[in-house]
């Protein structure tokens, strides 16, 4: 296996565009935590995401994404997930080598770079009520606005069969 350089959000666009996938990205200052992006809130409709990239006992690795200001019960999650016991945040090399992205920047889209297929992509119903999903594009200055079926069908389109469960309290 060869390292290659995780892809870019350019790589992403085109790949969206080659599935017809409508999408839009707005660029913005580099934002790190929830309450840093909700200045974008008006300019920006959807659904907004937070992204947790944790792992279980057997080193199984997952992205939780979920509405913004929902609250994941790290403690219990596992058994929804199904995980093999409960579950911890995965380390940043990790995160670096299957999604190609830094923390801070953990987003759906990085399904994109997980060509080994090591990483379970988990969406939160709640979430999925929305018609539009927004993600970082594999960075955390801009988030790009995805239809809720197209995700799905960029997921994928990437090897991914997401689970689509309540994950949230």
């Amino acid at each position: 296996m060869t390292d290659t350089a995780p892809k870019t959000a350019e790589d992403l666009f085109r790949f969206l565009d080659s599935l017809n996938i409508p999408h839009s990205t707005k660029t913005h200052p580099p934002v790190f935590t929830v309450a840093e992006s909700e200045s974008l809130r008006d300019e920006i409709p959807g659904g907004h995401t937070k992204n947790l990239f944790i792992k279980d006992k057997k080193d199984r690795y997952f992205v939780l994404t979920v509405e913004e200001n929902a609250t994941v019960d790290l403690k219990t999650v596992h058994k929804v997930i199904g995980a093999a016991g409960r579950v911890s945040f995965g380390r940043p090399e990790k995160l670096m080598e299957y999604l190609g992205v830094i923390p801070g920047s953990v987003t759906i889209f990085g399904a994109f770079n997980d060509t080994g297929r090591h990483v379970t992509f988990v969406l939160d119903e709640d979430l999925m009520r929305h018609d539009i999903i927004n993600g970082h594009p594999l960075s955390n200055d801009a988030t790009t606005s995805i239809g809720r079926d197209d995700l799905i069908r960029f997921l994928e389109a990437t090897g991914h069969t997401p689970l689509v469960l309540k994950v949230t309290d």
